[in-house]
């Protein structure tokens, strides 16, 4: 059987430091220590997003939440930009707002779902998947459905749909872009393209604290 090399001293939860030595991927995939360093990656990646999130200005600077711009929202922000520029920024503040909004609802789910992770999912993590593509399948879905109503009342309390609407008035572009003959952007439509950049722009996060720190904690890995 291949071997595989963890070499690292690892700090885990408590701030034990555990060295490891040689063992084959099974054995680190349905190690108990296998698992524990999986979730503890998991769940700082979550942390972070999590500050970044409760944190207006890192929000508002964080390219990775940037990223995750729907299509849909990036097209209205594009022709916002073109006849009401401030718009665009009020948007992006009021989303800001309604990110720092959500974390509370956020973080329960993300953590029960890294709290159930088994030896199956780390084993898919050993042969290449990412922790956090397992963590979006378990839970993307649930976390646009469980936040997209505080976006929603978050975003009415400002009155940004409103807004935008009006500024929108006139131009066929929302019939181009939203199909038909819609005129004017619907508030829960606006609020669900939120919800989806938040959602993914925290997975966005997470990923990226997991390419980070991954190969001083799980690698690198050789025959």
């Amino acid at each position: 059987m291949k071997k595989y090399i963890i070499a690292a001293a690892l700090i885990i939860g408590t701030g034990a430091v555990i060295t490891t030595s040689v063992q084959s991927c099974t054995t680190l995939a349905t190690s108990d220590m296998g698992l524990s360093i999986i979730k503890r990656i998991l769940l700082n990646g979550i942390d972070k997003g999590m500050g970044i999130y409760g944190n207006k200005e890192a929000f508002l600077q964080n390219n990775m939440v940037d990223k995750a711009l729907p299509k849909e929202l990036r097209d209205i922000n594009s022709t916002l930009e073109k006849i009401a520029p401030s718009l665009v920024a009020k948007e992006r503040d009021y989303i800001a707002q309604a990110a720092a909004y959500t974390v509370n609802t956020s973080k329960p789910i993300l953590e029960g779902a890294v709290n159930s992770l088994n030896a199956q999912d780390v084993t898919r993590i050993m042969q290449g998947t990412t922790a956090t593509q397992i963590l979006k399948e378990k839970t993307s879905q649930q976390l646009i459905a469980a936040i997209a109503p505080k976006v929603d009342e978050k975003l009415n309390e400002y009155g940004i749909v409103k807004t935008i609407n009006t500024a929108l008035s006139g131009s066929n572009f929302l019939g181009s872009l939203l199909g038909g003959n819609k005129s004017t952007v619907n508030s829960g439509g606006l609020s669900q393209l939120a919800s989806e950049q938040l959602v993914n722009g925290l997975f966005n996060i997470i990923e990226d604290y997991e390419h980070q720190n991954s190969k001083s904690l799980l690698g690198p890995f050789g025959k």
